[in-house]
């Protein structure tokens, strides 16, 4: 064996533990994060009123969340960041305009189509605090998936860890999709890589959150077609056809094929404008660099 192929052998051992601690403490890291998190969605809310009560349901995870963000950050001593004010103008606008896309397409066709019939509308107290809660609820599922944890392992590790790991804590967040069938599963898992798409290709979680957050106050707060948690009223009834694979039976919108096909294209559009982003970032630094 050659001297040279020694040396590349011995450093490759000597990698192997370093990386494997790296790994452990990250994934470790991850639990203690998750688990902070978990704790605080058993505290009780002393109030009578569902609005109210559902609203702080939703506020006290989602403080929790931005707590345990802004103490995790800082512990990594800033060498992991989530990014919401870069590109947060941009990021805001076309995460609105995705969201309107998105959930308007969808109801539009399964509508059109009569996949989905409007029977009837609901009086609602307070509408305004639902679809608030309705908000804050995106933003704390959005930090839980897409923010420190994310960026840890994206940090740490690489993409496609960072990207199955927030999948599958999303698709976790969402188990009622399990007991639907396997289309519901499949439109979350699909919503989730889109909404990943999105954010790596705007450089904010803003973008997401804002895209997460049209879909589900218009489609479950509005419309209906959402599930959300079980104590959410809507402003609409909904009434599936009896062809459960473009209705989406009792999941309704969530439940459609039409839903996965428009998450499949959002995906593909969002990850190549993601690359491209990448690309223009990297020959911007090359440019730089040869400036200097």
């Amino acid at each position: 064996m050659a001297e040279s192929d020694r040396l590349d052998n011995k450093t490759l051992s000597s990698h192997r533990p370093t990386e494997l601690k790296r790994y452990t403490i990250t994934f470790l890291k991850v639990a203690a994060f998750f688990m902070g998190w978990a704790l605080t969605t058993a505290i009780t809310i002393p109030t009578k009123n569902p609005a109210v009560w559902r609203f702080f349901a939703e506020l006290t995870p989602m403080l929790s969340m931005v707590l345990l963000t802004v103490v995790f950050v800082l512990i990594e001593k800033r060498k992991v960041a989530v990014p919401i004010r870069e590109h947060a103008g941009k990021g805001v606008l076309v995460g609105l305009i995705v969201g309107s896309v998105w959930i308007g397409l969808a109801a539009a066709v399964l509508l059109a189509t009569h996949q989905l019939t409007i029977v009837g509308a609901n009086m609602i107290q307070m509408p305004w605090l639902w679809m608030l809660s309705a908000f804050v609820n995106v933003v704390m599922q959005e930090l839980l998936a897409r923010g420190y944890i994310y960026q840890l392992l994206k940090t740490n590790c690489n993409l496609p860890v960072a990207v199955v790991v927030s999948t599958a804590l999303f698709t976790l967040m969402h188990g009622g999709a399990f007991e639907a069938g396997l289309l519901p599963v499949a439109n979350v898992v699909s919503m989730c890589l889109f909404t990943t798409a999105l954010y790596e290709a705007e450089g904010t979680l803003l973008a997401p959150i804002m895209a997460h957050a049209i879909w589900n106050i218009v489609g479950g707060v509005i419309l209906g077609g959402v599930s959300l948690a079980d104590d959410y009223p809507s402003l609409f009834n909904m009434t599936p056809s009896a062809n459960t694979l473009l209705s989406g039976g009792s999941c309704k919108i969530e439940g459609s094929v039409v839903v996965l096909v428009l998450n499949v294209a959002l995906t593909l559009a969002f990850a190549i404008a993601a690359r491209r982003s990448k690309d223009r970032r990297r020959v911007a630094q090359a440019e730089t660099g040869r400036a200097r």
